[in-house]
């Protein structure tokens, strides 16, 4: 049990680029859940993508890397990790901008 949790990753990030109006956020939504992740994502007033990942480290790795291309209309200049740790949310979910 000890083993499974640690192998367990909890990552908040920011994305940043021509991220917002190209379908981000669903494309993010449709990955998490193809990767079995739970967590959510959001646009930020600032133009950036906001997003928490939880699920296995590998799989969490998977996400960020996918992260840095996005969907085929997006141009991503930056992934950034914000915070690491947390509580797993049940589901993934889009949220409304803050």
């Amino acid at each position: 049990m000890d083993s499974e949790r640690s192998d367990r990753r909890t990552a908040r990030v920011r994305i940043e680029g021509s991220v917002q109006g190209v379908g981000y956020r669903y494309w993010t939504e449709r990955v998490a859940t193809e990767l079995g992740l739970t967590g959510w994502v959001r646009n930020r007033r600032d133009g950036s993508v906001e997003a928490l990942f939880c699920g296995p480290t590998r799989d969490v790795a998977e996400m960020l890397e996918r992260c840095r291309d996005g969907p085929r209309a997006a141009h991503v200049t930056a992934v950034q990790i914000v915070e690491e740790g947390g509580a797993a949310p049940d589901g993934f979910d889009v949220l409304t901008t803050v």
